[in-house]
């Protein structure tokens, strides 16, 4: 019984507009179904506060913090990093860099991609530049290594998917991205790390805490 006195045509088109805006979504067994959202609260300024006595890594940390259970996929590769990478880290054009990818789990659902360069000559003999995770974190490492991250510096917009990402973060169709990159210095305001995260746009809440003491 058609209760709205709407076409059937009419309906399909608006069913349509609904997925191309990512707000529902259709599968062969379930049908037409509102699209579950729950975003993770990102806080990019607590990066430079470490919690006492933390062990965990800052993503992980962050999950597990409201409740989830977080998991990535590692891979590790020493690369000529593209120009806009390079720039950002202060190489010169014969030098390399380690990169670290990650694509992000959350409940066992790909949430996001990291991608984290660092100069080879800093990292060269430490676990960031070694398979595996590194369960207290690369920038607990570079701490380490003698390069504490004081001052970091993010630019954020956003755009679009390409293919790899769409397969890898399985996401739906007109579901936008932010490509967050952020850049981290030491004490000598020596850039040591190159973070790009893509994140898919329903799935994230960025929160700056801006504060005038």
């Amino acid at each position: 019984m058609n209760i709205h006195q709407v076409s059937r045509n009419t309906v399909r088109l608006a069913l349509g507009e609904l997925v191309n805006e990512g707000l529902i979504t259709r599968t062969p067994r379930r049908g037409t179904v509102v699209r579950e959202r729950r975003p993770l609260l990102i806080h990019p300024q607590r990066e430079l506060q470490p919690q006492p006595e933390e062990t965990r890594e800052a993503f992980a940390w962050a999950v597990s913090q409201e409740g989830r259970v977080p998991s990535q996929h590692i891979e590790v590769a020493i690369v000529h990093p593209a120009e806009e990478i390079a720039s950002r880290l202060e190489l010169a054009d014969d030098e390399f860099a380690v990169v670290r990818r990650r694509l992000r789990f959350v409940d066992g659902q790909p949430y996001n991609t990291n991608d984290s360069y660092f100069p080879l000559s800093l990292v060269a003999d430490s676990e960031i530049a070694r398979p595996g995770d590194i369960t207290r974190g690369a920038n607990r490492v570079l701490a380490e290594l003698g390069h504490p991250q004081v001052r970091m510096v993010d630019d954020i917009w956003a755009r679009m998917p390409n293919t790899s990402e769409t397969h890898r973060l399985q996401l739906q169709s007109g579901t936008p991205v932010v490509v967050y990159i952020r850049v981290g210095y030491d004490e000598n305001d020596t850039p040591v790390r190159v973070a790009v995260s893509v994140l898919p746009a329903d799935k994230h809440l960025i929160r700056y805490e801006l504060e005038s003491r």
